[in-house]
């Protein structure tokens, strides 16, 4: 759903006019609130953001699903390393980056 001017609304306007915002809203609508004329907070229905909130942890599955696939073809591949090893050297790279950023 694209926004349009009309979906973009001022505190104090959202402020003394919330009832009527909330019904657009439960109606469908998807508001923008700005204070200080920046974009400060969306309105959206409590179902719609449920729904979001399954759509981004679907996406982050399909992101590890992809690290997993990754993975496995690292360890085909032959490229892998002890873990104890692994984790000895990112503490090292770790440890030289903060001396870097301290001096």
């Amino acid at each position: 759903m694209a926004i349009s001017v009309r979906d973009i609304v001022p505190f104090s306007t959202a402020r003394t006019h919330l009832s009527d915002l909330v019904l657009e809203v439960q109606n469908g609508a998807e508001k923008i609130i700005t204070k200080n004329g920046e974009a400060a907070v969306a309105v959206i229905d409590a179902k719609r953001l449920d729904h979001y909130h399954r759509l981004e942890r679907a996406r982050i599955h399909l992101l590890l699903l992809d690290e997993v696939d990754k993975g496995l073809a690292d360890v085909e591949a032959g490229r892998t390393v002890d873990a104890l090893e692994g984790l000895a050297a990112l503490k090292l790279r770790r440890k030289a980056a903060i001396d870097r950023n301290t001096d």
